[in-house]
């Protein structure tokens, strides 16, 4: 739990040493009181003592009382300051090292699991800097202070609040030794019930036309009913702390005043009996504040078991090495652009047999390059490749004459503009969909850029149609438009980009063959001097390709343009007779 404080910034820092300032004046403040009530039971008790002395003692102990009150409030302040600035900062760090991670860390963790550390973690350890940096900084120094006033009153008082003590310890780590496994169990129960509902909610179109409402329900019920049994036995266990302290507080009081009878009918004098009867009233007082102390270190131990959990999973997260590192090369300046697989071969993190064997092929400026293949082929992992959401096992991909892996991220990514398998649009306007990234410049694009790019994309006829035209709300995920306008609308983000090569990932197949057919017509006009990656499953959409790379099981099997492999590959024929015939495909 307390590595993760190293995050902690000076300031903050200052105001942790604040803290503990403050809550020493005001731990002192509160242990004068017992000493002026010792001073007015001294006068009531003692004849002829005057009035003015009560006055006088009880003003006090009202000052004792506000200035406690007002370093209550600093304290809290403080706790406030620094737990929320050093759980926002953690929140950005989370974000920012989940936004750099590789496809392969984002399946190691699984998106609940990181939305949970994002948010319930995080919560988990404010509450403890919250709580913890008033409660523990107080208690620690009010015992402290509290056992120093004690020390020297009786031995036998000091001796029964000892022995209350040691039990309440006792009570406490008993506890926190049953409890603790399961905190962790708590945190990974919560990530499996945050997966069910993400995935029952993202697929919630299939579960109704499925009529699977029940099933769906009862894999929630499981997942819930687990994470209410485990949080139902922690709660019940700390439960039993409760009922323990006050038993062994009352017995202490108890106690206190049983030892203080016996002492009050040894004493000898008068005088001596009105003192020790003082010293109990007070000894009472400090005794109880040393059993509150450690009372408030129970709630402590209470939140930072689970605390703790959840600072070691941000810490898995924030500890976790990218497997994709940045390379030197922040961008080329050449006039031409090309891209050259050289024997590139690709293998899942932990998988035993090869996506991708011996891949070989060159794309030039103005070229398109079409991949095609049955399912699972791997054309869609082919060309992940390039943007490095994997990097390659065997081989090298080159870029412009640089090895991909020799950008920068950003660089690479500058160059490129992707138009993903699935269309991905964000909560916002159609301007911010389209606008999105801006090539890394900070002006924004033009109205004449967006529309041009919606013109191209095939989109410009619905989207004027909107009341609002470019500044249209977009809901989150898109899902106040329809597939192909959705597709086209991602389309024309990667157009407006203007970028060196264009990256089409089965994006065309919502579009109906009119409009797909026009829309690369468009396209061919502005990629002069671009290159063109295009994954497709309409042989339709690749016929007019400068080369097309034939993919089964992971290996090229055919390299051409259409007319060649129609001549020449056996994959590519059963493809294409299977989609049209042969006066369509003459």
């Amino acid at each position: 739990m307390f590595s993760i404080l190293k995050y902690l910034r000076k300031r903050e820092m200052l105001f942790m040493l604040g803290t503990i300032l403050v809550t020493i004046v005001q731990v002192f403040l509160e242990l004068k009181l017992p000493d002026y009530m010792n001073a007015i039971t001294t006068t009531v008790i003692t004849p002829g003592s005057p009035m003015s002395e009560i006055w006088r003692a009880g003003g006090m102990m009202l000052l004792c009382s506000f200035g406690g009150l007002v370093a209550s409030i600093f304290v809290g302040f403080f706790c406030a300051k620094v737990a929320t600035g050093f759980s926002m900062r953690l929140r950005s760090k989370v974000y920012d090292k989940v936004t750099g991670f590789s496809m392969e860390e984002i399946n190691g963790f699984s998106t609940a699991s990181l939305i949970t550390r994002s948010t319930n973690d995080i919560m988990h350890v404010q509450m403890f800097l919250v709580m913890g940096t008033a409660i523990m900084f107080r208690a620690v120094i009010m015992a402290s202070m509290a056992i120093g006033k004690i020390y020297s009153k009786s031995w036998q008082w000091t001796l029964s609040t000892a022995i209350a003590v040691l039990l309440l310890l006792l009570l406490i780590i008993s506890l926190i030794i049953v409890v603790l496994p399961k905190f962790k169990i708590i945190q990974t129960l919560t990530d499996n019930l945050n997966r069910v509902t993400r995935e029952n909610l993202t697929g919630i179109r299939v579960v109704r036309a499925y009529n699977a409402e029940d099933f769906q329900e009862s894999k929630f019920e499981e997942a819930n009913e687990a994470l209410t049994k485990t949080h139902l036995f922690t709660q019940r266990s700390m439960a039993i702390m409760g009922p323990g302290m006050s038993i062994i507080m009352n017995g202490l009081s108890l106690a206190v005043y049983w030892i203080g009878a016996y002492l009050i009918n040894e004493a000898g004098s008068p005088d001596e009996k009105i003192m020790m009867f003082s010293d109990m009233v007070v000894f009472s007082s400090y005794a109880m504040q040393v059993v509150m102390s450690f009372m408030m270190l129970t709630m402590i131990f209470i939140i930072l078991p689970r605390a703790s959990v959840s600072a070691k999973r941000i810490k898995e997260v924030l500890d976790t090495g990218t497997k994709i590192a940045d390379g030197e090369v922040e961008g080329s300046d050449r006039d031409t652009h090309e891209v050259i697989f050289e024997n590139v071969s690709f293998r899942y993190p932990d998988a035993s047999d090869a996506v991708l064997e011996n891949i070989s092929f060159t794309a030039k400026s103005g070229e398109t390059v079409a991949f095609i293949g049955s399912t699972g082929s791997g054309k869609s992992t082919l060309i992940n490749l390039v943007p490095r959401f994997y990097d390659v096992t065997e081989g090298r991909i080159l870029v412009d004459g640089v090895d991909v892996r020799e950008y920068t991220q950003e660089a690479l990514r500058n160059k490129i503009g992707l138009v993903p398998q699935r269309a991905v649009l964000f909560g916002g306007t159609i301007r911010s969909n389209i606008a999105y990234g801006e090539n890394g410049k900070q002006e924004e694009y033009s109205d004449e850029e967006i529309w041009e790019a919606l013109r191209i994309a095939q989109a410009e006829d619905f989207v004027s149609k909107l009341d609002k035209k470019l500044d249209a709300d977009v809901a989150q995920g898109g899902t106040n438009f329809s597939g192909g306008q959705k597709q086209r609308l991602s389309i024309a983000r990667a157009i407006c980009r203007k970028p060196d090569i264009y990256i089409f990932d089965d994006s065309f197949s919502a579009l109906d063959y009119k409009t797909d057919r026009v829309l690369r017509g468009e396209l061919a006009k502005i990629t002069d001097n671009a290159i063109t990656l295009l994954v497709a499953q309409r042989i339709g959409t690749i016929l007019d390709a400068d080369k097309i790379v034939v993919l089964d099981d992971g290996k090229v099997v055919g390299l051409g343009t259409h007319k060649e492999l129609m001549e020449t590959c056996e994959v590519y024929q059963q493809i294409a007779y299977s989609q049209l015939s042969k006066e369509e495909l003459a």
